[in-house]
């Protein structure tokens, strides 16, 4: 797959790097070229001139930017990635980092009403960037968790987890990204007041099939 990445910080690069390593032609952007040149060295994927420079070609198109910088990035993006698929990676933390900032029942709903023409994916949001090439523990891959209202697009992101490494469980439509963000944001929380090495991750351990 053609991945585009929008966002070089610790998951997009992380992202990248590990989509590179999975055989998949990677176009990753920053908010500068320089921040994604730099990415784009140290992974191996292709630095984006810009946004709309990235996703050009691209089959799938991540978005690992700040919860805060979701919709405008969506709003610059929407015309580019009509008929794409649209990962949101992100989580809607809000500015003191105690508690979630939503305005509907999920921030992936409020992407999807700025992306009318695109379906959007929540997944990955549940995942440390420092898991994302390392998604295994103890001989269990970690569960990739994903939502939306496109089939589709959902076996697309599918596909591209399980490339990866993943486990990928399906959560149903995208009223239940909300249950993925609030599982991203415990995480969070545990590994920031408990002192954790922000290395867990989760596993829906039973029998699931």
């Amino acid at each position: 797959m053609h991945v585009a990445i929008i966002g070089a910080g610790n998951v997009g690069s992380a992202l990248s790097k590990a989509a590179v390593a999975a055989g998949h032609t990677v176009s990753v952007s920053a908010t500068s070229p320089g921040k994604a040149a730099a990415v784009a060295a140290e992974t191996g994927a292709r630095p984006a001139a810009n946004n709309v420079d990235a996703v050009t070609g691209a089959d799938l198109v991540v978005l690992a930017v700040p919860g805060s910088a979701v919709t405008s990035v969506a709003d610059e993006l929407a015309p580019a990635v009509s008929g794409k698929v649209v990962i949101d990676a992100t989580n809607p933390l809000n500015a003191t980092f105690t508690d979630l900032d939503i305005e509907e029942t999920a921030a992936a709903q409020t992407l999807q009403r700025h992306l009318p023409n695109t379906p959007v994916v929540k997944a990955f949001n549940t995942v440390f960037a420092g898991r994302l090439g390392n998604p295994v523990e103890q001989g269990i891959p970690l569960h990739l968790f994903y939502a939306g209202d496109d089939a589709d697009a959902k076996k697309n992101v599918a596909e591209f987890a399980s490339s990866l490494g993943f486990a990928p469980i399906d959560a149903g439509g995208l009223r239940m990204a909300r249950a993925l963000e609030e599982m991203a944001f415990l995480n969070i929380s545990l590994n920031a007041t408990q002192g954790w090495a922000w290395q867990s991750g989760w596993a829906l351990l039973g029998p699931t099939g």
